[in-house]
């Protein structure tokens, strides 16, 4: 995998921390979370398209994939989350909340388990890679 240069380092650790505060603080302070968020969002996953493989496993092809449609739905959950303040779209009221209001927290948790899974796959198949070398 490409490593990330000490600056792009920084802007993924600070996207991560911002992705984190902006999901605890959409419980209290939806208006400003919505923006820690997005910023979170937007540093995290572009710095994760970054990382590069450039050998020929498969499967660290494939799990490359998924973590991308991660990121993916990490960028929906914060689109999702500007659309849950307030009514944007001109919905009526219960098709509103029944379909819109608190479902980028459904989508960050199939991102956040879908990171969870390729992360360690990733490492321990490098680890496997490294060991037949």
């Amino acid at each position: 995998m490409r490593q990330l240069s000490r600056v792009e380092s920084i802007i993924f650790t600070i996207g991560a921390v911002l992705l984190v505060a902006g999901a605890a603080m959409g419980l209290l302070w939806r208006d400003v979370a919505t923006y820690v968020f997005a910023v979170g969002a937007v540093c995290f996953t572009s710095m994760q398209m970054l990382q590069r493989y450039e050998g020929d496993n498969f499967t660290i092809r494939r799990l490359r994939r998924i973590m991308l449609l991660s990121d993916v739905l990490i960028l929906a959950s914060a689109v999702l989350m500007f659309a849950g303040n307030g009514n944007p779209l001109g919905l009526d009221q219960i098709t509103y909340i029944s379909y819109i209001r608190g479902n980028w927290v459904v989508l960050l948790l199939l991102a956040a388990v879908l990171q969870l899974y390729t992360t360690y796959r990733i490492s321990s198949e490098l680890e496997q890679e490294a060991k037949k070398r």
